[in-house]
């Protein structure tokens, strides 16, 4: 990931980029918390907002793998697909915790 480019095409500093993809990394994670227990009550909208989230903070930052992880599962959740979701949360977690590897040093 070129954390220099990213933040070239948002116009920020590389400082202010990491500050911002640090903070996904912490949303992400409580977000990911969100959707175990929504899906553990069966309550996929809360679920599929939470999931929404993530899309669009990691889009806007530009982290597309991370935006097309959280795409498929909240369109899943939307659609009652629990298990198919279920088994991208694995791939998106790990995705978070390499970026917090990055971003934390």
């Amino acid at each position: 990931m070129d954390i220099k480019a990213l933040a070239e095409n948002l116009g920020l500093e590389e400082e202010e980029y990491l500050e911002l993809a640090d903070l996904l990394v912490d949303t992400g994670m409580a977000d990911l918390d969100k959707i175990e227990s929504a899906i553990k009550e069966g309550d996929t909208d809360t679920a599929a907002k939470a999931a929404h989230s993530i899309k669009g903070a990691s889009g806007n930052l530009g982290i597309m793998d991370i935006y097309e992880l959280a795409k498929t599962i909240e369109a899943e959740l939307r659609n009652n697909n629990v298990a198919s979701a279920s088994t991208q949360l694995k791939e998106i977690k790990e995705k978070l915790e390499s970026l917090a590897k990055l971003v934390k040093g």
